[in-house]
């Protein structure tokens, strides 16, 4: 007997469910709901949850994500979309998002009824993301604009306000560099391929033509004409190598062969040597040298020496200041602090309180009878009856966690795009400011990848014959925000390049989780904190499609083991909206920015906890011996 659910939101959550099942034209589609970014992973489809209350907000959200996923995963092919995709960052988000606007024009084309429900969706991000404040067209992202822009002129719908604020911002250059590229628009909308073109031109047109790459149709072309030069060549024997060192031998001269022949003991050694090659033997080395054999290449991972990667020669280290203009900077960082004005009490209350928690911690201890120092309220009336009394100061002791160096590593992939790369900013803004008033060093650094899907490095492995499992597959790209030794208001603007769009895309959790530990082992502090914040799994399209499925998984999973077993450095993981108590042992998940005031200053201070059984209790760890 089938047991009755009390939540009310079940049979709308169910119904939506085999709806968008039908929309995807896709059976097998699992949908769920989930507080996690929405999305689709293989045959899973994440939705916004919907609570008991089913308010009106949350029913069209659900319904308006559901139904523009479904639509993606019925009208788009991943094949084709990658054969034209762009290699630049610009580039490949204007693709991105004019493909997204084609699929949704389809549905609402095909079936009318979806346009509102995305209409509802498009609204709540713009929404969200704050469209309806910008002035200026340089601080509305171009990709979003265009579209929009694709999306309107498909359906000849208007945008929610906030969206068409943006596009109307961007309209008029849009339409003044490819207008006559958009005039073909609705004839391309039900091809991909010739929408894929389409998109490639309209790039050209608004002046990223550069950041195209390679046209995969002058390429097939050049395919097929290397094929046919290899046919002929085939049916004509005489153009191989062979026949001309045949006819070049038989030209030789008489009096050739008779001076090659005029020593026959260097013939003989000669042919002694080929003698002992062809048989295997070694030829003896004159006295004190020795065979010359090449290096084995070290091993891309110290926590697993079978860890691959194909080509680190476009990876890169860099500094947030070199990834943006000062002035740049100096914007995304408003926008930042205006995310934190609602919480402007609630962030001051947490530094303070997490600031007297950890000053409460400190051994405190003085010496006394010193020389100079602070005056000894002790011998206060000694002093007044006779000032020149001395040894009447004291000193106090260092504070016990005053050697300590915490870094923080932030997951900058595409999943964190919105809230969660907020939260994590913000994060790292309350930990730095209070850890720094408390003289603890902190470092904050980011990971992600230089492109979607691969890369640079995914085209050398294309022109290098496709080796099989060839490991990591995609370009890094480390973000150091602050370094341990500089001063937070130096480099306050950096933490606002996480709102910069295109910044975030793959996720390498273990290189980078590696790389940070690298960092930290060289440093000179005592004690060495290494704070990872995260929304789950590594994730990378272009490895894992031509590598074992947890292949990344793995070795985020042999990284970890690795520092653990090191103890060089203390491990603590944050879930934002995820658990990652799968790969971490110490770890605690936050899902919304009002959690931090209670479980991370707990989770912090522990960290400094002298008692260990004090800090497995706040951690959440347990048998602790």
């Amino acid at each position: 007997m089938a047991q009755h659910s009390d939540n009310p939101a079940d049979p709308f959550k169910k119904a939506l469910a085999e709806a968008t099942k039908v929309m995807a034209d896709d059976p097998e589609l699992s949908v769920s709901y989930s507080v996690d970014p929405s999305g689709v992973s293989g045959d899973a489809m994440r939705l916004p949850q919907v609570s008991r209350r089913m308010t009106q907000d949350e029913v069209l959200l659900a319904r308006g994500t559901a139904d523009a996923l479904a639509l993606h995963r019925r009208y788009h092919d991943a094949g084709t979309h990658a054969r034209y995709a762009p290699q630049g960052d610009m580039a490949r988000e204007l693709y991105d998002a004019m493909e997204t606007a084609r699929c949704e024009a389809m549905g609402a084309h095909d079936m009318p009824g979806t346009a509102k429900n995305v209409d509802a969706k498009i609204g709540h991000e713009a929404k969200r993301r704050g469209y309806g404040q910008i002035t200026e067209a340089s601080e509305a992202p171009l990709p979003v604009a265009a579209g929009y822009l694709i999306r309107h002129l498909a359906t000849g719908r208007d945008l929610p306000d906030d969206a068409a604020h943006v596009m109307d911002l961007w309209r008029g250059h849009i339409e003044d560099q490819a207008g006559m590229t958009l005039e073909g628009l609705g004839e391309r909308l039900a091809d991909q391929t010739e929408f894929a073109r389409f998109a490639r031109r309209m790039i050209t047109d608004l002046g990223y033509g550069d950041q195209l790459g390679d046209d995969p149709d002058d390429l097939e072309e050049d395919a097929q004409d290397q094929a046919e030069e290899g046919t002929e060549d085939e049916q004509d024997p005489d153009s191989t190598g062979d026949d001309d060192q045949t006819e070049e031998d038989a030209d030789a001269s008489p009096e050739s062969s008779q001076d090659e022949t005029q020593d026959p003991s260097q013939a003989q050694v000669s042919m002694d040597e080929m003698a002992d090659q062809e048989m295997g033997e070694e030829v003896e080395m004159p006295e004190g040298e020795a065979p010359l054999e090449p290096p084995q290449p070290a091993p891309f991972s110290e926590a697993d020496p079978e860890y691959k990667v194909f080509s680190t020669d476009h990876d890169e280290e860099i500094a947030a200041a070199d990834l943006a203009e000062p002035v740049e900077l100096e914007r995304l960082r408003a926008y930042l602090d205006q995310q934190l004005e609602p919480l402007k009490g609630a962030v001051s209350r947490l530094a303070n309180k997490l600031q007297r928690r950890l000053q409460a911690q400190q051994n405190r201890s003085w010496e006394f009878d010193k020389e100079e120092g602070v005056l000894d309220a002790g011998r206060l009336a000694r002093v007044v009856a006779n000032p020149t009394t001395p040894l009447s100061f004291k000193v106090e002791k260092d504070m016990e966690f005053r050697d300590t160096v915490v870094t923080l590593l932030l997951d900058n992939s595409g999943s964190m795009r919105g809230r969660p790369i907020s939260i994590a900013a913000i994060c790292a803004d309350v930990l730095a400011r209070t850890l720094e008033r408390c003289s603890v060093k902190v470092e904050i650094l980011g990971f992600t990848t230089r492109a979607w899907k691969g890369g640079l490095a995914r085209e050398a492995w294309l022109n290098a014959g496709r080796e099989q499992q060839p490991g990591r597959l995609n370009d890094l790209r480390h973000i150091v925000y602050k370094s341990a030794d500089a001063p937070w208001r130096r480099t306050r603007a950096n933490l606002g390049l996480m709102m910069k769009e295109g910044l975030l895309k793959e996720n390498i959790d273990g290189e980078a989780l590696e790389w940070a530990h690298k960092r930290m082992a060289g440093r000179p502090e005592a004690r060495k904190i290494l704070m990872v914040i995260s929304d789950g799994a590594p994730v990378d399209d272009s490895t894992l499609s031509v590598n074992p499925a947890n292949y990344l998984e793995k070795h985020l999973r042999d990284v970890i083991a690795m520092v653990e077993k090191k103890k060089q450095v203390e491990l603590l993981a944050i879930g934002i909206g995820h658990d990652v108590t799968r790969y971490y042992d110490r770890a605690v998940t936050i899902t919304d920015v009002e959690q931090l005031a209670g479980a991370m200053t707990e989770q912090l201070a522990s960290l400094f906890d002298s008692d260990p059984r004090a800090r497995a209790r706040v951690m959440g760890m347990r048998n602790v011996a």
